[in-house]
């Protein structure tokens, strides 16, 4: 008789990292708020006038770096506001901008609510990628200040000192500058809240619910190898409820993917440095090695190479008003 090694293997002890569709560019045509729909939606339909200039581009900017030949993927999105403040419904809102987009010759694909990006199908979202964000320790601290687990604040770098009592009968610590990573040749600091309140009740900061939102337009967002907010279909009228509203909803049956291996974001100027918090938050998180390895994969078979660094597959256009 041959020995037979037999093994077991609990089912949950074997990881599997589940996989999207990717298209090759996700652009996102503009962030919208309860002031964008005053007088009569005027601002609205201004804003995708300006967006409309630049929509020429995009195919070319989709094309870079793919294979001769091939058709470039290309889907577009947005997202509305309605975690900080509930305006409308569903149905006026989401059907304005559509009309508005649709009076350039635009289309817009999918539709975002942004208060799915905190919290969705019983996930905390935005305190999940708080815990994969990898600090760098500053240098010559004196740990007078709390960690980012309590204070809910994130540097691109060391901070200027705070006030340290000096021992007795000797001289203050001078003041130092804060310096940003990596040793450029002259520093831009940046501190960003990540959140406020207490840490059962945290009011979650726009820079971090936009960085889940790009994490998500990524397709790098997993949950125990799960994926997260995914698409629903439209199918029918919209509710009147943006409870009842899925996370992400597919306004375009003939899109392609939501998910994409680069994102572009157009967007007005004034928004510039909720981006910058975003590329701060983004440089600093760490994106589990399987789905990492996925992507670069998948891109890989599409003759397409992607930067390491999560943060840089992303581009943006600012427009001035």
């Amino acid at each position: 008789m041959n020995d037979v090694d037999v093994r077991f293997r609990e089912a949950a002890a074997v990881g599997r990292t589940e996989s999207v569709a990717y298209a090759h560019l996700s652009v996102e045509l503009g962030h919208f708020y309860a002031e964008d729909f005053g007088a009569g939606c005027q601002d609205l339909r201004d804003r995708f006038a300006r967006i409309a200039e630049w929509s020429a581009m995009i195919p070319a900017l989709a094309n870079r770096g793919l294979t001769a030949g091939r058709q470039p993927r290309i889907s577009t999105c947005f997202m509305v506001d309605d975690y900080f403040h509930r305006f409308g419904t569903p149905r006026e809102v989401i059907a304005q901008v559509q009309g508005a987009a649709a009076a350039q010759g635009l289309v817009l694909d999918y539709v975002a609510r942004e208060s799915s990006f905190a919290r969705h199908d019983g996930v905390e979202l935005a305190r999940m990628v708080v815990d994969n964000l990898v600090v760098e320790p500053p240098r010559n601290t004196t740990g007078s200040r709390p960690p980012l687990s309590e204070s809910g604040w994130l540097s691109n770098g060391m901070r200027s000192p705070g006030h340290v009592d000096a021992p007795a009968m000797t001289l203050p610590r001078p003041w130092s500058p804060p310096v940003q990573s990596g040793d450029p040749r002259h520093s831009i600091f940046v501190d960003v809240e990540l959140w406020s309140g207490e840490s059962n009740a945290r009011v979650w900061a726009c820079a971090l619910l936009a960085s889940v939102w790009q994490m998500a337009r990524l397709g790098v967002l997993r949950h125990r190898g799960e994926t997260l907010v995914q698409p629903h279909l439209l199918t029918g009228e919209l509710p009147d409820s943006w409870d009842a509203l899925p996370a992400v909803v597919q306004l375009n049956p003939a899109a392609a993917p939501f998910c994409a291996y680069r994102t572009l974001t157009l967007m007005d100027t004034q928004y510039l440095p909720v981006e910058l918090a975003v590329r701060t938050i983004l440089g600093q998180v760490a994106v589990p090695p399987a789905i990492a390895q996925q992507i670069t994969s998948r891109a890989g078979g599409e003759g397409l190479r992607l930067p390491d660094e999560l943060v840089d597959r992303l581009s943006y256009v600012f427009i001035g008003g």
